[in-house]
């Protein structure tokens, strides 16, 4: 039942199952963000950490490994062990219901699945796959993804990222035999998603077939840009010229003002009043799209000022807020308890920087605490010219040649 891990295979591949839903709606994106880097996120982190730790619960109980569940104080809580325990017990179904029809299934986690007769350099990872057959007797290739982020709800019919994993693994194990059914289920313990799919194998593979032009043209750079939904997680959104078109011709049609005319053809003006509520509401689709870009090309332009140096017109880096902390708590509460002062507690911890400045006394305070507080330098922040701050000297940073897994673009 068991094989090895397979975490070395986390890379990502050009035109990776993950991103599939864009380069199938977008074809050029896929080139187009090919050399950006692909930032980790204490997400992205965590993510990874929960995957661990659901594969390590599962080979303890199916495989009789010794495998010590993976331990990190950063990401370690009540809340990790109770959606990592739901994959788990899924998992844990599926198995147990394959086996009540008398043959053991074959089972296999974190597997490198390969699907390039399908899309160039095609490839990802399985986090479970079960073979075998169902209580009525049909043969069943179950495939399971697990996303432990929050943001994003996923469902699993017809999505483009089981499918190419469905296929790889039919690559994989379609030789045991033909499947009657092809199961794909996405887990998302955090937004109480369990969503799944079914097709046949013949279904499947002729949706392979309908996608090959569409890879083969994406893999060449080719096609149109066309901007949707699936721009969400693209790493080249604010500085795409389809996406710009678009916003701006939505803000246009949305916002254009041309009155009614009269019958000798001239503007007929229109009485002074408010737009009605639903009016506005109406217009709320339109405005998340409009804000989604101007929000990313933001973020964008900005962190070219804040950490590449780029000097943008009209715009400057200053020294954002800085907000003092207490460098030793301890220390502090062992000087003020020495001074008599012992109304200094919340349940559990010290008060805070400004409740103790209360108690103590602000300028008895910052006698008795010289040296064990600080106001570190504020973030660089990307402000207007108009600001009255000074700009700062911004030292472009190192550019990082590896990144971690984004597990981001999988929700």
């Amino acid at each position: 039942m068991g094989n090895t891990p397979d975490h070395a295979h986390r890379g990502h591949a050009v035109l990776s199952a993950s991103s599939s839903k864009q380069w199938l709606h977008c074809p050029p994106s896929a080139r187009l963000q090919e050399n950006l880097p692909n930032q980790g996120s204490v997400y992205a982190a965590e993510g990874t950490h929960c995957h661990e730790v659901t594969e390590a619960k599962l080979r303890s109980r199916y495989f009789l490994e010794d495998v010590q569940q993976p331990k990190d104080e950063k990401y370690d809580s009540p809340e990790v062990e109770s959606v990592t325990d739901e994959c788990y017990e899924y998992c844990v179904k599926v198995i147990e219901e394959m086996k009540s029809s008398g043959v053991e299934p074959i089972v296999r986690l974190e597997e490198r699945l390969d699907f390039t007769n399908y899309v160039p350099d095609g490839f990802g990872t399985g986090d479970f796959i079960a073979i075998g057959s169902l209580p009525d007797g049909r043969k069943c290739l179950q495939v399971v993804d697990y996303k432990f982020g929050r943001g994003v709800l996923v469902e699993a019919d017809h999505n483009s990222q089981m499918m190419l994993y469905a296929l790889g693994a039919l690559n994989q194990y379609g030789y045991i035999c033909d499947f009657d059914v092809v199961r794909m289920t996405i887990l998302q313990p955090r937004l109480y998603n369990f969503s799944t799919f079914e097709m046949t194998q013949a279904e499947l593979q002729e949706w392979g077939e309908s996608i090959k032009p569409t890879a083969k043209l994406a893999w060449e750079g080719g096609g149109e840009q066309v901007p949707g939904d699936w721009c969400q997680f693209c790493r080249v959104k604010p500085n795409c010229q389809a996406r710009r078109a678009e916003a701006l011709e939505r803000a246009r049609e949305e916002f254009s003002d041309d009155p009614d005319e009269d019958e000798e053809g001239l503007p007929r003006m229109k009485p002074p009043g408010l737009i009605p509520l639903m009016e506005l509401a109406n217009s709320l689709p339109v405005l998340d799209r409009i804000r989604e870009w101007i929000e990313s090309v933001f973020a964008y332009v900005s962190s070219a000022a804040i950490n590449d140096g780029v000097e943008i017109p009209g715009y400057k880096v200053v020294e954002g807020r800085s907000v003092r902390t207490i460098l030793d708590k301890d220390a502090v509460a062992e000087l003020l308890l020495a001074e008599g002062y012992t109304d200094i507690w919340k349940p559990k911890e010290l008060l805070n920087l400004t409740e103790l400045e209360r108690v103590v006394g602000k300028k008895k305070f910052a006698e008795l605490t010289e040296g064990l507080v600080a106001k570190p330098p504020g973030k660089p922040t990307f402000v207007p010219e108009s600001d009255k701050r000074k700009p700062m000297k911004v030292v472009p940073k190192i550019e990082k040649t590896t990144a971690e897994e984004d597990f981001a673009d999988d929700e």
